[in-house]
């Protein structure tokens, strides 16, 4: 056990995990770890050396050459890559549509989960993904599970790519996170499932600054226990 304070954020494509999270550790003042982006890191990899994402021993080999940081970034944490910045490559299109199965791979999993519970042990944090309440950090004290609905979830990449200057139609968005949530959610490695012990806030309907008061109240109440 650490005397660290932890939150695990868990939930499927687009629930808004990232974005609440991020908020949340800069008002609560504790490093906030993007799981999630991660395990992208590690398939842009793979896509950069030519490694085809099915793979598996291919990709698992070059675990030992990845090294993976972040730094603070506005509006989005930086992410780089072997010192080289990653952070809007590896949420393309091709990345978010392979990253399931990568991910999926027991020991990318096991490298990543042994890096996340690191940062874990020496700093609080918030950490988001989708197997941190019940894989990454089972004895986090607050453990949410963050849903909304397939149609809200679409129209929320569907607005991002906008920003973005990607051009995606919201039926082809709603079918990818539909086809997300099925891999991510029947893998047999560490699937997306709520734990026991985490509570259900489903977003749907909700602004940003209303989940945000909602889980900070969550925390400040287990912390006060």
């Amino acid at each position: 056990m650490t005397d660290n304070f932890q939150v695990a954020i868990d939930g499927p494509a687009s629930a808004g995990k990232s974005t609440i999270a991020k908020i949340l550790a800069t008002n609560l003042q504790y490093v906030y770890v993007d799981t999630g982006a991660m395990y992208r890191a590690i398939t842009l990899a793979a896509k950069n050396a030519g490694v085809n994402y099915d793979d598996e021993a291919g990709v698992v080999d070059l675990l030992p050459t990845i090294a993976l940081r972040f730094e603070p970034g506005t509006p989005v944490q930086r992410v780089f890559l072997n010192d080289q910045e990653v952070t809007d490559a590896i949420r393309s299109t091709e990345i978010t549509n392979n990253v399931s199965l990568v991910s999926s791979y027991a020991a990318v999993r096991n490298d990543l989960v042994a890096r996340q519970r690191d940062m874990a042990a020496s700093q609080n944090v918030i950490m988001d993904g989708r197997d941190i309440g019940t894989t990454v950090l089972p004895d986090a004290p607050v453990k949410i599970f963050l849903i909304a609905s397939v149609d809200e979830r679409a129209q929320r990449r569907y607005q991002e790519n906008l920003a973005k200057g990607m051009s995606v139609d919201l039926a082809t968005l709603k079918a990818e996170i539909q086809a997300r949530d099925y891999k991510d959610s029947h893998r047999e490695i560490s699937p997306l499932i709520q734990a026991d012990d985490a509570i259900l806030v489903d977003t749907t309907g909700h602004n940003i600054d209303e989940v945000v008061a909602i889980i900070t109240n969550i925390i400040k109440d287990k912390q006060h226990q």
